[in-house]
Parts: C-alpha cells; sequence; structure tokens
C-alpha cells in the first residue's frame, strides 16, 4: 500500500505538498486497519490532496476519485460509499409500509417486563427494529414471543433467521427452540415456527466464493420477516449488502450488544444505529437483566466494566466488589450453582520461554476446566464408536473455554493450544496421528463453500476404527455434520483456546480468560466485556495486573460517519 500510495501522490500532487499528504493518506490506511472507516481532517489538509480527492457532493453525483473528504472526515472512496449506500438503505427501511398487526392484552403478557412489551409493540408497527440489551435481559426471550404473535396474525409469513457466524445462528437455534417449548406460547407456535433453522447471512444473501450476492436490491430476498442476532458484529459491507436486499414490505429486525466488541472488519453499525436521533421509534434497550440479578457476580461484572474507573483504583475496587485475587481453582459444574468469578495474577518477572516453570503452573490450571472432558474422551476410546458417548464429549467440551487476547507468547493462542493439546494426548494416552487424534476440536478459519462450512464453525476430530485401521472424522455439533479429517484443509485450527473476538456468539458455563502483558495495547473494555459474558456460570481470569486494568478503563471509539451521513441524507429527502 506504501507504494501505491507514492505513486499516487507522485503523478497527481504538487511537490511541496507530497510528504504531508502521504503521510495522511497513510492514517487513512492504518484506520481502516483498525476498524475506523475514516479519519478526522481538517479542510487545509484536504486541500493539498486536490487531484487524488473529492468532496462528498461530487462523489454523491457519481464522479470517482481514491478518497472522499466529507466535512471534517478523509475516506477512501470505498468506505465513503459504503456508508452512503447503508444510509439510504437505512432511510428506506425506517420508511417501511408493513402489514399492521394488532395486538391484544394476552399478547403483551406474554412478556416479563415493560421495555420487552415496548419492543413487540415497535415491531407490531415498524419496518425497523432495532433490539438491544446485555446479557441476560431476554433479547432471544421477547425475540421468540414477537415471532409467536407475528407467526399467528400474518397468515403464511415467511421468517428468515441469520446470525454472523454459524456458531452464533446455532446458538440462536438452541435458544429460540428452548423459548418456543414454553407452554405461554403453544397456541401461538406452529410447526413451521419449529422447523426454523437460523443460518449464517453470507448463506442468506448467497454470497459465494466471488462473494457477489445472490439476493440485492433488484432481487430481494423473499422474507416477510429477517431476524439477524449479534448485529454488533455486523460490518459496513455486510451491513450494506443485508439492508439493500430487504423488499419494502419486510420486517427487520436486529438484535445485539452494543458493549461488545464491534465488528473484526470496517464499521460500528450497531453502536453507530444507536445514536441517531431519526431511529429513536424504531429501537428498544432492555435493561433488566433475568440470568444476572444483583446477587450474581458475573452480571455485577458486566455492570463494573461499563463504569467509569480510573486506572488506579479499578483494580482495588474489583477485587473488593467482584472477587479478591488468589489462585485459579477446579470449578464444579452444575446447574443448580451460584456464579463464580476467579481472579489470579500473573507473577511480574513471568519468563517469555513456553517451558518455563511458572508457564508449566498456569497451563496446568487452565487445564482443569477440560478434567471431564478428558474423562468424557477415556469413556469413548475404551467403548469405540459409542454414540452416546460422543454426544457427553461434545456437552463437555462445550462447557469450557480458553479465551485469549493475542495469538503469540507464552499464553498466547498458539501457545495455550499446543500444551492444552500436550496434556489431552498425555490424559488420554494417546498418539496423533498427523495433526489428528479422538478429541482434537478444530476450528474453521475461512468460508469453504464446497464442505459446507463457515468460518469459525468448530468440530470434534474421532477415530473410527474400520477394517483393522482408524479412520479420523470431524463432527461439527452446529451443524449435525461429519466430515473426514482427510478432506479438511490444514489451515483448521485446534480450539481448546480461541481468541476472544471468535468467541462473539458463543456461550459457555465456564470459560477462563488469559490477559498477559502482551495484550496490553490491544485490549478495551469491549473486549473484556465480551469474553466474560460468555459464561453462564464461571468466569477464571489469568492476568497481569497492568493488562487487566487496561482491559477495564480503555474504551474503543471507532471513527465513523455513517450517523452523519443518515441525517445528511434524511435532511435532502426533506428538502
Amino acid at each position: 500500500m506504501q507504494a501505491w500510495i507514492k505513486n499516487l501522490i507522485s503523478l497527481h500532487l504538487a511537490a511541496d505538498a507530497r510528504e504531508s499528504s502521504e503521510a495522511l493518506l497513510q492514517q487513512v490506511f492504518q484506520a481502516i486497519e483498525q476498524g475506523d472507516s475514516c479519519i478526522m481532517c481538517s479542510a487545509e489538509q484536504a486541500q493539498q490532496l486536490q487531484g487524488v480527492s473529492i468532496s462528498a457532493e461530487q462523489a454523491a453525483a457519481q464522479i470517482i476519485a481514491p478518497f472522499v473528504f466529507d466535512g471534517r472526515l478523509l475516506y477512501l472512496y470505498r468506505y465513503w460509499a459504503l456508508e452512503h449506500q447503508l444510509a439510504q438503505a437505512l432511510l428506506q427501511l425506517k420508511q417501511q409500509r408493513v402489514q399492521s398487526v394488532n395486538l391484544t392484552a394476552q399478547h403483551l403478557a406474554l412478556l416479563s417486563d415493560g421495555q420487552q412489551q415496548l419492543a413487540l409493540q415497535m415491531v407490531a408497527e415498524q419496518g425497523l427494529s432495532i433490539i438491544t440489551g446485555g446479557p441476560g435481559t431476554g433479547k432471544t426471550y421477547t425475540l421468540a414471543r414477537i415471532i409467536a404473535v407475528l407467526n399467528q396474525a400474518i397468515p403464511d409469513i415467511r421468517i428468515a433467521m441469520a446470525a454472523p457466524t454459524g456458531k452464533a445462528a446455532q446458538r440462536m437455534k438452541e435458544a429460540l427452540q428452548n423459548s418456543f417449548n414454553d407452554v405461554k406460547l403453544q397456541d401461538l407456535v406452529s410447526d413451521n415456527l419449529t422447523r426454523l433453522t437460523p443460518i449464517t447471512i453470507h448463506r442468506l444473501l448467497g454470497l459465494g466464493e466471488d462473494q457477489r450476492p445472490r439476493f440485492h436490491a433488484k432481487r430481494p430476498l423473499p422474507y416477510d420477516v429477517i431476524v439477524v442476532d449479534e448485529a454488533s458484529m455486523l460490518d459496513l459491507t455486510l451491513a450494506k449488502l443485508l439492508f439493500s436486499a430487504i423488499a419494502p414490505s419486510t420486517r427487520l429486525i436486529l438484535l445485539g450488544d452494543a458493549n461488545q466488541l464491534a465488528s473484526v472488519d470496517v464499521g460500528s453499525v450497531l453502536a453507530d444505529l444507536q445514536q441517531v436521533p431519526l431511529l429513536a421509534e424504531n429501537r428498544v434497550n432492555l435493561i433488566t437483566s433475568h440470568r444476572f440479578d444483583g446477587e450474581k457476580l458475573i452480571g455485577r461484572m458486566a455492570d463494573f466494566i461499563q463504569q467509569n474507573e480510573t486506572a488506579q483504583q479499578v483494580l482495588m475496587r474489583f477485587e473488593q466488589r467482584i472477587a479478591p485475587a488468589g489462585l485459579l481453582q477446579a470449578v464444579a459444574l452444575a446447574a443448580d450453582m451460584q456464579d463464580v468469578v476467579q481472579l489470579q495474577y500473573l507473577q511480574e518477572d513471568l519468563q517469555r520461554d513456553h517451558g518455563s516453570t511458572a508457564l508449566s503452573a498456569y497451563y496446568d490450571q487452565l487445564m482443569l476446566g477440560f478434567k471431564d472432558y478428558a474423562s468424557a474422551l477415556d469413556v469413548y476410546l475404551a467403548a469405540e464408536q459409542d454414540e452416546p458417548s460422543i454426544k457427553n464429549i461434545v456437552h463437555h467440551f462445550d462447557d469450557y473455554r480458553i479465551l485469549a487476547a493475542v495469538r503469540h507468547g507464552g499464553l498466547g493462542l498458539t501457545a495455550l493450544n499446543q500444551h492444552m493439546e500436550e496434556r489431552i494426548l498425555k490424559q488420554t494416552q494417546q498418539s496423533k496421528a498427523g495433526d489428528w487424534y479422538t478429541g482434537r476440536p478444530v476450528m474453521m478459519t475461512y468460508n469453504d463453500y464446497q464442505l459446507g462450512l463457515s468460518n469459525g464453525d468448530i468440530g470434534i476430530c474421532f477415530g473410527r476404527r474400520q477394517a483393522g485401521k482408524i479412520n479420523y472424522s470431524v463432527y461439527f455439533p452446529s451443524l449435525q455434520k461429519w466430515v473426514a479429517a482427510a478432506r479438511l484443509p490444514k489451515s483448521m485450527e485446534t480450539a481448546y483456546a480461541m481468541t476472544i473476538h471468535k468467541s462473539q456468539g458463543s456461550e459457555f458455563r465456564h470459560t477462563a480468560v488469559v490477559l498477559d502483558a502482551n495484550a496490553e495495547q490491544l485490549l478495551s473494555k469491549e473486549l473484556i466485556y465480551t469474553a466474560i459474558t460468555r459464561a453462564k456460570k464461571a468466569v477464571s481470569i489469568l492476568a497481569a495486573p497492568a493488562a487487566l486494568a487496561s482491559a477495564m478503563t480503555v474504551k474503543t471509539v471507532r471513527t465513523s460517519g455513517l450517523i452523519g451521513q443518515i441525517v445528511t441524507k434524511n435532511d435532502t429527502l426533506c428538502q
């Protein structure tokens, strides 16, 4: 990219403006790598870019140049265009005319609190609905009742459910099915509803390897209602493709928690939409937590992270209010257990050598969460091809996961997976056959359309004895699908540990969160909030004190012009 910028500048800019312009344009590309769609820029700085940039008015008139200056913001043309097109699609959704639904007192009585009832009323009246809330506030509970009411009110209604990742889609399916089983909904839930299967947004849009969607503005999605869960993960590109493909009479419902991490790619769409005054009647924020009440530690921790503590105060107050520092212990998981939050600080002089005594002790502590998993693998290996034991293995693996902020270093993702693997092999008395062994958990790192696997899909390897030899296949629980290990790409990652970014859309009974000094500059409130809210019952934190303090005091704010583009576009339409 550096050579491209220099070549562009040398061809189009005056010599006296080249050095400062190169630095400015480099900032644009650095911002994009961090997820920002643009950077702040003065009119004087923009003036120097004449020849390689155009105004927003020119861009709106379909004049094209490498960069766009819009007020005080400087964009790469692609991201200005995405925001511009997304703003246009949003305003069209805002004005959607949808079939009205008459709500009764019985419908409203299905919901637990006033905010959930407001969400139902909003969906009944609006084409665009944004339902947000923290963990346990009942987003899926509310959605199930909204969908059940719509299903009863509108004959032959066509409903699509989607999420940004395969794992999030699977969790959405499980949560919805549990809600549909409520006896209060039995008169509203049809067989069609119970058969609803959430899919990824990529599959919904028909995005193939060429990234061209099958459905778009000229060929909209054939549904009356489209629901998107984990909407905080929507980036600009995916949001624009999705919103543009919504038919004129379709309801779009977005669910999410804007306090979680924004998308991996450019944009913070859900957080931006929550700040647009024009969309006030299109959003409801659920505030009452039914999973984490005031006495539950994980809920208190989630609330604590959102407070504005200083770096000097945060660790002391955390230990006072949530959990004192000590040693990580084994957690006995049970359905009726009280929340557990554990905190252990890494020693300050921790060596970076992966084989150091201190690191080995930390690996042993993190391995405690996989004790039941290893025992379930022993049962399978002794029984050979016992189907009930496969379900038991999947259950125990989904109970616990290690979440890391970085990939490198002695407590980074790569080392954690390596050392968990070594301990599993030792405890189950196995040897690897190439990369494979019974119990190896693996994650897809890209979309493979031939195999029908998506980036983030997780499977577990099982060895099956056939004709005197062991053949390895991987079972993907979220897809209920087996794939021969030999057919899977070499890029499959072992997944005892996963990055916090990759954990979005997942849920485990127990998570271990590892934050070493290598991660300090990358940490934020959104990262630690996302990590701890993946847990339903227990959180074990192994952290360098400075890294944990950084995680709980630094708030990430992405630079975006989407809000301004929506306002500007609306003002233009109203003139």
